[in-house]
């Protein structure tokens, strides 16, 4: 799956990283690297829902737009 991201440097230091298209879906990191690896975790944990409510003949894909 492709997402679009926002990598935005803080004031403090390191990176605040937000998916617009998954609202509340946000997190941060010291380095570029991190903060990557870090809202790609986010987003498993947010998608992570999705697919246990699922019905058993449901199937996912996914679509390059």
């Amino acid at each position: 799956m492709r997402l679009k991201v926002v990598l935005e440097k803080s004031e403090e230091g390191g990176y605040t990283v937000y998916v617009p298209a998954l609202p509340g879906c946000i997190s941060e990191g010291d380095t570029l690297e991190e903060a990557l690896a870090n809202i790609r975790e986010a987003i498993a944990l947010y998608l992570e829902p999705l697919e246990e409510e699922l019905p058993e003949d449901a199937q996912l894909a996914e679509v390059e737009v």
